[in-house]
């Protein structure tokens, strides 16, 4: 039972008469009767209010969420009553989601659906438990509510941003896939094998002009050439102490992880194979490099309850294991932290002689912080010693980034919002010079 302020503010009005008794004590045999019969009625009311076993929910929302967007969730509310009923409707999503909205008032006719919507934010990936929701019906004269259970618990599993992932097929289905910051590749360069004949444009290499067809046709017409498909994509995944530093509202395995999913769907679109390695102190996840949807799909069951851990990975260990199980020249893509040339030259000894056979390549993540730093104002009195610091850091990691890159690897360095699509378009150029 839930009491309203009206009948407390009824049960104030006999403070009135209790007042009126100090002048007059007869009045006093009023106010214990009054304030019973307002409890009376209010608990027999109660039983008149609508019950909530009429009321059927249906909660609907994609099986799997993405961490950090908000996410979709749909209710179905019906009556299935024979009388109409006027409530109030609370859905508890899971403690650890932010929601736009819990609460909505309805009034349902006998046998009518209402469609309810509303979004959550999920702050951490995981399992999670959306809880039973609640509806509250007002009794006659408005005194109490009758609250009602409804068992709609149900589990809800995070993933790292698979929104993101949608939104790139759907946007490169319609072609649009600058909105995101990738620029346009139709995956074709200079490999062997024929594709199709098209109109020359300024930028063209003229090796590439057909001069048969341009005979025929009376305009300078080029040749594409297929891309390779089938090559190797790893994904290595450093989840030592250097990944849980927080970058914005994540850690930087969680933007990690977005980037990850990211290439890994561009790659599979592309028909290349795609593998992945997770590593700390030992390696913890081995999935060999292959082709198709179902292995995007494996990866991203791998990495979706994955947590940085404060401990010292093992890179020698975790490049030896991979250099053991794929001899095949690939794409390796080491997300992980080089914050300096001690840490350049640590990752150069164990990534140095897999570099000579395949094409390695480090992703970092970038602290947008660093750039207010940058620019902190040198009149206050902690201004000149940010800008020192934030300029000191900043020249030992650009100086660690040019020692991977004089020994042969290359590096990837982007703040959180540009880092998935400058990784796919650093692959998207590998595809197109076929480097590999």
């Amino acid at each position: 039972m839930i009491l309203h302020g009206r009948l407390f503010g009824l049960l104030a009005g006999g403070l009135l008469l209790a007042f009126i008794a100090l002048m007059d004590p007869s009045v006093l045999r009023l106010v214990w009767p009054y304030h019973l019969g307002l409890l009376l009625l209010a608990w027999a009311t109660y039983f008149l209010a609508p019950k909530g076993s009429q009321v059927r929910l249906e909660r609907r929302f994609d099986r799997v969420m993405s961490v950090r967007v908000p996410n979709l969730v749909r209710l179905r509310v019906t009556n299935d009553g024979d009388a109409p009923i006027r409530f109030r409707l609370r859905d508890e999503p899971p403690e650890e989601f932010e929601a736009d909205r819990q609460e909505f008032d309805l009034r349902l006719e006998p046998g009518e659906s209402r469609d309810l919507r509303y979004h959550v934010t999920p702050r951490d990936r995981g399992d999670f438990f959306f809880r039973d929701s609640f509806i509250r019906a007002p009794a006659p004269l408005g005194l109490v509510s009758r609250q009602s259970r409804l068992p709609t618990r149900e589990i809800v599993r995070v993933y790292p941003n698979l929104l993101a992932v949608r939104e790139f097929d759907l946007l490169k289905q319609r072609g649009h896939l600058r909105q995101i910051g990738i620029r346009r590749s139709r995956l074709k360069g200079v490999g062997t094998d024929f594709e199709s004949l098209r109109e020359y444009t300024a930028g063209d290499d003229f090796r590439k002009i057909e001069w048969k067809a341009t005979a025929r046709r009376g305009r300078l017409m080029v040749k594409e050439f297929e891309a390779e498909r089938n090559q190797p994509v790893i994904l290595v995944i450093d989840h030592g102490r250097l990944m849980m530093a927080e970058v914005g509202p994540a850690e930087k395995l969680d933007l990690v992880l977005d980037a990850a999913l990211l290439l890994s769907n561009a790659a599979a679109t592309a028909h290349d194979q795609v593998g992945l390695l997770v590593y700390a102190d030992k390696v913890e996840r081995w999935i060999a490099p292959k082709r198709g949807r179902m292995q995007v799909g494996a990866i991203i069951e791998a990495l979706h309850a994955l947590r940085a851990q404060p401990i010292e990975p093992d890179s020698k260990g975790a490049f030896g294991y991979l250099a053991a199980r794929w001899k095949r020249r690939g794409l390796m893509v080491v997300f992980t932290e080089i914050e300096d040339p001690d840490a350049a030259r640590g990752m150069l000894a164990v990534l140095g002689p897999l570099a000579r056979r395949h094409l390695c390549l480090v992703v970092t993540v970038s602290d947008p912080h660093l750039r207010s730093q940058l620019a902190a104002d040198i009149e206050t009195p902690s201004g000149p010693f940010l800008r020192t610091a934030a300029a000191l850091y900043q020249r030992e990691r650009e100086a660690a980034h040019r020692l991977l890159n004089q020994q042969g690897v290359r590096t990837l360095d982007a703040e959180p919002e540009e880092l998935g699509a400058a990784l796919v378009n650093y692959y998207l150029r590998i595809k197109a010079t076929a480097q590999l």
